[in-house]
C-alpha cells in the first residue's frame, strides 16, 4: 500500500490512475480497479475520461491502495473485483473457482454450433467451477437441459449462486467426472485441469485453485480419464469437447481418435490457437 506520509494522496481520479500506473499496474487493470473502489461499473471506463478532474475521495483512494498491492502481488483482478464477465453473463467469482479465460468461449460457441437442430438437448458440463460453460448454454438455448459437475463442493457454491442470481435453471452436482453420470447427452463439454506439474507458469497461478489447473505429469490425465468414460454417456451422434493447452491439440485428437470417436478436429481461439479438440461418437450397431 501506498505510504501517504512521502506520497501526497491523489486529489483527482485522473491522477489515482496515474499513480496506479506507476506502481507497475497495467493500465486496464488498474482502470477497473479504480472504478470499483469508486463504486463504478467495470464496464465503465468511459467514466473515467469524463470525470478525470473529479475530486477523488480518500475512502476510495484507501480502497484502492489496498487492491492496487493485492494486483501487484498477483492476485487476479476478478477476484478483487468479485466478477467476471464471460459471453454476455457477469458472473460472480473468487479464489474457490478459476477465473473464466475469452479463450473458453470457443469452447461454448463449438458446444453450440453441436446443439443446432437439436430440440431439447441434453448437455453436460464437467468441472463447472464458476459455472461459466454451463450457465453460457443455458443462456442460448433455454430449451436444453444442461447438467453441470464438479469435485469441489466450494466451487460448486460459486455455480449454484451465480445460477440462481442468472435465474438459469442448471442442475449442478457433486462428482468426480463421470462418475454417476447419465446416459444420452448431445454434447458433453470440459475444460479440465491440463497443466504439467512443474511447468513454469504455475507459479503466476498460485492465486488459483491447483486443482483446477494441473493433471499429472504431461497435464493430460484428466482429459485420459474423460475421454476414455465419455462414450457411455453420450447420444448415438453425440460430441466431446476438451478445451486444452496450447500444445495439446495433436495428443488430445490422437486420444479421442484411438478411443473412437469420429470426425476428430480442433478450434482455434482469438488468437489463433488450437485451443479445443472434440470428435463425435457413433455407437456400434
Amino acid at each position: 500500500m501506498m505510504d501517504s506520509t512521502e506520497n501526497p494522496l491523489p486529489s483527482t481520479v485522473a491522477q489515482a490512475l496515474a499513480a496506479a500506473v506507476a506502481l507497475g499496474v497495467e493500465r486496464l487493470d488498474a482502470q477497473l480497479l479504480l472504478l470499483h473502489a469508486l463504486g463504478r461499473a467495470p464496464h465503465d471506463r468511459a467514466w473515467l475520461l469524463a470525470h478525470d478532474t473529479d475530486t477523488m475521495p480518500e475512502a476510495a483512494w484507501s480502497v484502492l491502495a489496498a487492491h492496487l498491492s493485492r494486483r501487484l502481488a498477483g492476485e487476479p483482478v476478478a477476484y478483487l473485483l468479485g466478477s467476471k464477465e464471460f459471453r454476455g453473463l457477469d458472473l460472480h467469482v473468487d479464489a474457490r473457482v478459476l477465473v473464466p479465460r475469452p479463450d473458453t468461449e470457443t469452447l461454448v460457441e463449438w458446444a453450440l454450433q453441436c446443439l443446432e437442430g437439436r430440440a431439447a438437448p441434453r448437455v453436460l458440463d464437467l468441472g463447472t467451477g464458476s459455472g461459466a460453460i454451463a450457465l453460457a448454454l443455458q443462456h442460448a438455448r433455454a430449451d436444453a437441459q444442461v447438467d453441470a459437475v464438479d469435485a469441489s463442493a466450494d466451487a460448486l457454491e460459486v455455480a449454484e449462486a451465480n445460477a440462481r442470481r442468472l435465474g438459469l435453471p442448471v442442475r449442478f452436482a457433486q462428482a468426480n467426472w463421470l462418475e454417476d453420470a447419465g446416459t444420452g447427452y448431445t454434447v458433453i463439454a470440459s475444460n479440465p485441469p491440463y497443466i504439467a506439474a512443474g511447468d513454469p507458469h504455475l507459479p503466476a497461478l498460485r492465486h488459483e485453485p491447483t486443482s483446477a489447473l494441473e493433471a499429472g505429469i504431461d497435464g493430460l490425465d484428466d482429459i485420459r480419464q474423460i475421454v476414455r468414460q465419455s462414450p457411455a454417456h453420450l447420444a448415438d451422434g453425440g460430441w466431446l469437447l476438451l478445451e486444452h493447452g496450447h500444445d495439446q491439440a495433436h495428443a488430445v485428437r490422437q486420444l479421442l481418435a484411438e478411443r473412437g470417436f469420429a470426425e476428430v478436429q480442433s478450434r482455434e481461439d482469438l488468437a489463433g490457437i488450437q485451443r479445443c479438440s472434440g470428435g463425435i461418437w457413433r455407437a456400434v450397431k
